[in-house]
């Protein structure tokens, strides 16, 4: 169930993340960057075993680093300097996209265990090193696109004027937090929540849940 903020301090209390919270976040941007930045480009370069020994190793770490992080993050609220007026779908939407990253992120380093297992035993082609190579480039596009909408959609909340950037990045915060966004994508905006406000609405009279 993605949507249950039982556990979670209300979003207006916080106004910032703490220095953990941050430093979390900004050196595992730069293990992400160093790891895109000296991937594996052909898989023969496993060839070499102290570049597979070192890809194992990097995989373990990168993988038990997002796990920690995830459970660490989990103990705040989604939206961390949002108005009190935030909307439901919009938590709703946010916390997706952040579950949809760190599902990419965990599935980067296991599908690469996977080709690293595959490849040490002999399976350097074939439908099984076939499947392990699709899925770490899926995990890979996955979480290029998901960050990037995470930042769009962070950059956008900082021109509303909205707290949440100021919560978490160290910089462009000095101006006044004045609304830069034209109206009419406010107004796409509003409606666009409203409208799944509604689906939410009747999922819940259903007894569904989200």
């Amino acid at each position: 169930m993605i949507y249950s903020e039982k556990n979670h301090t209300n979003n207006s209390y916080i106004s910032s993340h703490s220095f953990a919270s941050k430093s979390f976040h900004w050196s595992f941007i730069l293990l992400y960057a160093y790891g895109i930045f000296k991937q594996v480009n052909d898989i023969s370069q496993l060839e070499d075993s102290a570049q597979l020994q070192f890809e194992i190793i990097f995989s373990i770490v990168f993988l038990i680093i997002v796990i920690f992080r995830y459970f660490y993050m989990k103990r705040f609220p989604t939206l961390i300097g949002a108005p009190e007026s935030i909307s439901e779908i919009h938590i709703l939407f946010a916390r997706s996209i952040h579950v949809g990253m760190y599902f990419s992120l965990v599935m980067l380093p296991i599908s690469g265990l996977m080709i690293a297992f595959l490849f040490s035993n002999g399976f350097n082609e074939g439908l099984l090193q076939a499947i392990a190579l699709g899925l770490h480039d899926f995990s890979a596009s996955l979480s290029f696109w998901l960050i990037g909408i995470h930042i769009l959609s962070a950059v956008y909340s900082r021109l509303k004027g909205e707290m949440i950037w100021h919560a978490m990045v160290p910089f462009w915060n000095e101006e006044e937090t004045v609304n830069k966004i034209p109206h009419i994508f406010i107004k796409i905006e509003s409606l666009t929540f409203k409208f799944f406000e509604k689906i939410l609405s009747l999922t819940k009279k259903k007894g569904l849940k989200i």
